[in-house]
């Protein structure tokens, strides 16, 4: 699946949308390994990432060669400042129309936009492969990404009050999320 938009920012910087390729697998590895730094809410910390840059690399070539599943980043002036990806639930007929979405943003881009275009983005290319929902969970005290899906039309259909536990947080409730496109 392809993919390739510029937006202008807040700030008024450009940000350009586009595929993750091979060649920006230490870039992606690296705003992986920073996103995952900054804050407590992303599934996994930066020691549990079992990636390195090649097989990073890997991964943005299957997915630019996906017809249904996708990664993408954010690049501003030249650096990676986000990601965001949508992967089916699964190839079986009952669970084939759903996708799962996913995203990170580099601290520093935080509050320009980049969150929502990302997400707006994958919601576009998750409908052009035929989804027919999307899905996501989220850290119920991310009160920002909370209402960014909810302006968006994401309602809530669940909550798992020991969804995930922080190292330093202790448990965190989630609350799983679904659009249905």
């Amino acid at each position: 699946m392809k993919y390739s938009k510029t937006i202008v920012l807040k700030n008024g910087q450009e940000c350009y949308l586009r595929n993750g390729t091979e060649q920006d697998g230490q870039a992606v590895f690296e705003n992986f390994n920073l996103t995952h730094a900054q804050t407590d809410y992303l599934l996994s910390y930066p020691d549990e990432n079992s990636f390195d840059a090649k097989q990073e690399g890997q991964f943005l070539k299957e997915k630019e060669e996906s017809e249904n599943e996708i990664e993408l980043i954010a690049v501003v002036d030249g650096a990676v400042a986000g990601t965001a990806g949508i992967e089916a639930v699964g190839s079986k007929y009952k669970v084939r129309h759903r996708a799962e979405f996913g995203i990170g943003v580099a601290k520093e881009f935080w509050g320009l936009g980049i969150g929502r275009a990302l997400m707006d983005a994958c919601i576009e290319c998750a409908k052009n492969a035929g989804y027919f929902q999307i899905e996501l969970n989220v850290v119920a005290e991310n009160v920002r990404a909370v209402s960014m899906y909810e302006r968006a039309g994401f309602v809530e259909y669940g909550r798992n009050p020991k969804g995930f536990r922080s190292r330093t947080a202790g448990f965190q409730e989630i609350i799983y999320m679904r659009l249905e496109l």
